[in-house]
């Protein structure tokens, strides 16, 4: 099948097809979803499609079954997310949270802007060391180093301003956020 039979044969089933997986989708965007993936597969198997009206049997068919991984997918994301919550649940209590007790520090913390939360939660929170956090933002060391030494500047600052009189050093403080 060349590109103007299957442009045919998709302007003539297309219609067809969206009704068929909007009356069997919760959402619009879930029927989009098979629509696009039917044609998809229609397009990769294109040499296998059958001849006149059984290319669009074939169609309903290849929806049906796009249907149905869709469905066993939310399934299973519907199983993973109830079990992840549970544990989730189990862990709580055992996590140590960030102070929002009203403290000068946390006010502080709170006082900065995300990106410098961020670093600082990484180094103090997560243990990381400037490589690491370089990884896991996707920029160089250097800019972490830059980065995490601003934001520890900043700290300071909103710290002093917050009256108290003592900056501990972050690498070693977990009760500042």
């Amino acid at each position: 099948m060349d590109e103007d039979e299957f442009a045919a044969l998709y302007a003539r089933t297309q219609q067809a097809l969206i009704g068929y997986a909007l009356r069997r989708c919760d959402s619009p965007d879930d029927a989009a979803d098979v629509v696009a993936e039917t044609f998809a597969t229609a397009w990769r198997r294109a040499s296998e499609l059958p001849p006149g009206d059984e290319a669009r049997l074939w169609l309903y068919g290849t929806a049906r079954r796009v249907l149905a991984n869709q469905r066993r997918g939310a399934s299973r994301r519907a199983l993973r997310t109830a079990a992840l919550r549970a544990e989730l649940a189990a862990l709580s209590a055992t996590v140590v949270r960030p102070a929002d007790d009203g403290s000068a520090v946390a006010r502080a913390f709170r006082s900065l802007p995300e990106a410098d939360r961020e670093l600082l939660s990484l180094v103090a929170w997560e243990g990381l060391g400037n490589a690491e956090i370089a990884t896991v933002l996707g920029v160089s060391r250097n800019a972490v180093s830059i980065r995490l030494h601003r934001a520890r500047k900043r700290m300071a600052r909103a710290l002093r301003d917050a009256g108290v009189a003592s900056v501990p050093r972050l690498r070693d403080e977990r009760s500042l956020t």
